[in-house]
């Protein structure tokens, strides 16, 4: 078996930490990702022939770890991703900038529009909405440690609502950041209600990349 960390698994769900550098799904690339190697544990664990059923209801960019659900069967993708419609799945990140923010919290809402896969715009006519709350926890040699609660999930979003202002993300050369390094977004904490038993889950885990431990010792 592969080197999953796995949370939590049953018939409906399994959810996990996808590390960095790893594809949440497949692309022209062929690298690793997430999909296949759950795909192959489950596999291997239950001894299961043909294809093995795995959903996919939400993303991580590649160079994001965190928390992650997935589903095992049609009928707990679908409701996975009826939560996420509703705005019932609840996901928070840690992210550190470069900057000191004056505004210790505060709501950001844009309008976010992606061409070509890649070029991503902001409050275009034809945007869709971005918004997220945010915290600032701690300061730090001119980096801000944030408490980031998603309420809408647009590509590359974090990154972008905050490099926009003049706060890059710690190590994100592609939008801003001076720093060669890996990108400072952790995905700490995921709510959901199971898409079975109704009952409500949390999960959180605290990241280990040390940008994150000079905040978080």
């Amino acid at each position: 078996m592969n080197n999953l960390k796995i949370l939590y698994e049953d018939n409906s769900i399994i959810v996990v930490v996808k590390p960095k550098g790893i594809l949440s799904q497949s692309d022209i690339s062929n690298d690793k990702d997430m999909l296949t190697l759950i795909k192959d544990y489950i596999k291997k664990k239950y001894n299961k022939p043909g294809n093995v059923y795995i959903g996919l209801v939400h993303r991580l960019d590649k160079p994001v770890s965190g928390i992650m659900v997935f589903a095992r069967n049609s009928k707990s993708a679908a409701r996975l991703s009826k939560q996420i419609q509703d705005k019932q799945m609840q996901k928070y990140y840690y992210a550190v900038i470069h900057g000191i923010i004056p505004q210790k919290e505060g709501i950001l809402a844009d309008k976010i529009e992606k061409i070509d896969n890649k070029k991503v715009l902001l409050n275009t006519e034809n945007g869709k909405e971005a918004k997220l709350e945010y915290k600032v926890i701690k300061e730090k040699d001119n980096l801000s440690l944030l408490d980031i609660h998603l309420l809408t999930g647009r590509y590359h979003q974090i990154r972008l609502q905050f490099s926009s202002r003049g706060y890059p993300l710690y190590g994100d050369e592609l939008y801003g950041s001076k720093v060669k390094d890996n990108i400072a977004l952790f995905a700490y904490k995921l709510s959901f209600y199971h898409p079975i038993t109704h009952e409500l889950l949390t999960f959180e885990i605290e990241p280990d990349d040390y940008i994150f431990k000079l905040f978080l010792k």
